[in-house]
C-alpha cells in the first residue's frame, strides 16, 4: 500500500471514529439509519482530508495560545491534585449536555484548588455548520480569550454552551460570539480580535493531535490521564470521581 493510500485509509478510520464516538446516550434506538449517515459523513471527512488539509480548511501560521499545553487550554492551580481533561466541540450537543450538568461543580473544584482543567477544543464538526466553520470559530474565540484574558476562559466556555446552536445549523455569528464574550466579562480589546482567526491553525492541529492520540469522540473526559467512564450528563458522579481522585471524599 502506497503512502497516499495509507493516509487515506487512516483518514477514513479517523472520520469513522469521530462520528461513532460522539457520546450518543442511547445507541440501541439508532438502528441502521445512523450507520448509513455515519458512513456518508466519514466518507465526506476522508474526501476533504485527502484533498488537502484539515476538514475545517483553516490556514495561516501556527500561533499557540499562552499557557497552552498538549493541545489544551489550561486553567487552575498547577498544584491541584487532579488534572481534569475535557475534549469538546462547541457544535456537539452532548458536549452541551455535559457542560450544563457539570460546569458549576467544575468551577467550584477549580476555585478550591482541587482540579486543574485542560480544555481541548476540537473542530471535527465544522462540516455540520453549513460551511461557516462554527466549531473552529468558537474554539478560536475561546483560545483567544485563554491567551489574552485567561481569567475569563471558563466564563466564555459556559456562555457558548448556554447559547449553543443546533448541530447542522450555521452556528452563532461572529457578532453573536462577540456579544456573549462581552457579557462574560471579556475586555473589549480582546473581543475586537476574536474573529481574526489568530488561533485557527492551532485548533486544527489540536483536533488532529487528539484523534491521533486515540480520542474517538466528544465529550471525552479524563481524570489524571485515565478516561472517565461514569455518568457525564448528570451532576454529581463526575464531582465524586474527582474528589475521590484528590483524596478528599
Amino acid at each position: 500500500m502506497g503512502k497516499q493510500a495509507r493516509n487515506r485509509s487512516k483518514d477514513l478510520r479517523k472520520g469513522q471514529a469521530a462520528i461513532a464516538g460522539r457520546g450518543e446516550p442511547n445507541p440501541v434506538m439508532i438502528g441502521g439509519l445512523v450507520v448509513i449517515v455515519a458512513l456518508v459523513a466519514a466518507i465526506g471527512f476522508m474526501v476533504v482530508r485527502a484533498a488537502g488539509g484539515s476538514a475545517s480548511a483553516a490556514s495561516g501560521p501556527l500561533v499557540v495560545p499562552a499557557g497552552a499545553t498538549d493541545g489544551a487550554l489550561v486553567t487552575g492551580q498547577a498544584s491541584a491534585p487532579v488534572e481534569l481533561e475535557i475534549y469538546l466541540d462547541y457544535m456537539c450537543p452532548y458536549c452541551g449536555n455535559f457542560e450544563r450538568a457539570n460546569n458549576a461543580e467544575i468551577d467550584k473544584l477549580v476555585a478550591a484548588g482541587t482540579a486543574r482543567v485542560k480544555l481541548h477544543p476540537l473542530n471535527f464538526l465544522d462540516r455540520f455548520s453549513e460551511g461557516t466553520r462554527y466549531s473552529t470559530r468558537a474554539a478560536n474565540a475561546v483560545a483567544t480569550v485563554a491567551d489574552r484574558a485567561p481569567e475569563k476562559l471558563m466564563a466564555l466556555n459556559k456562555a457558548l454552551f448556554d447559547n449553543q446552536p443546533e448541530e447542522g445549523s450555521e452556528g452563532l455569528s461572529d457578532s453573536r460570539i462577540a456579544e456573549l464574550a462581552l457579557a462574560a466579562g471579556v475586555p473589549q480589546a480582546v473581543v475586537d480580535v476574536l474573529d481574526d482567526g489568530i488561533f485557527s491553525t492551532w485548533v486544527n492541529r489540536s483536533n488532529d493531535t487528539a484523534f491521533e492520540s486515540g480520542i474517538t469522540g466528544t465529550p471525552t473526559v479524563k481524570i489524571n490521564g485515565q478516561k472517565y467512564e461514569g455518568d457525564l450528563y448528570n451532576a454529581g458522579p463526575l464531582t465524586q470521581a474527582i474528589t475521590s481522585a484528590a483524596g478528599t471524599s
